[in-house]
């Protein structure tokens, strides 16, 4: 994980919840940890790692991820046990 990784790691943990994160930086963080990205139709994509699965929607036409898909990414990391 680069630095770049480990700055949007802190940042989606930091309190209250930030909404103007690029979605890229965040794509690029679960694939830094492991994750496998699985393209679905549209703007759906899931990531899979050890068997546990997140499904999301990637913000259009916006780049940023709203406040519900920070935190849901955020869920997601503690329950693969990844904590900045």
């Amino acid at each position: 994980m680069n630095s770049t990784q480990r700055k949007t790691l802190a940042t989606i943990f930091a309190n209250p919840i930030n909404g103007n994160i690029a979605w890229a930086r965040i794509e690029a963080l679960l694939v830094a940890v492991g994750c496998r990205v699985i393209e679905g139709n549209g703007s759906s994509v899931t990531f899979e790692k050890d068997g546990v699965r997140a499904y999301f929607h990637r913000p259009h036409p916006q780049k940023e991820a709203f406040r519900y898909r920070v935190e849901a990414v955020r869920d997601f990391l503690i329950e693969l046990e990844i904590k900045p």
